[in-house]
């Protein structure tokens, strides 16, 4: 699992039928501090996530289908969480 921030949506009106209903966003990978991590990734929202929002990421193509109830789904990624607080070093972010 990984923290991010959300950095935008996509909207794709042709997509695979285990994906119908899904919200896809755009996620930057982030270090405790908020420092980004290599290259953003598209994940599929389980949690109302938004732009701006700093979520907990699975990306592993298994856990990340079996984490949104959708056995099968071509997924790799997938926002479980939203995060309301992050300590690191005894300072909260």
């Amino acid at each position: 699992m990984q923290v991010g921030t959300v950095v935008g949506t996509v909207v794709s009106t042709q997509k695979h039928a285990k994906l119908h209903g899904a919200k896809l966003l755009l996620v930057q990978p982030e270090l405790p501090d908020g420092t980004a991590k290599g290259t953003p990734v598209l994940a599929v929202d389980s949690v109302g996530a938004g732009v701006g929002e700093r979520v907990l990421l699975v990306i592993e193509g298994k856990a990340a289908g079996d984490a949104l109830g959708r056995k099968g789904a071509p997924v790799d990624a997938a926002i479980v969480g939203i995060v309301d607080q992050l300590e690191t070093n005894g300072a909260w972010s």
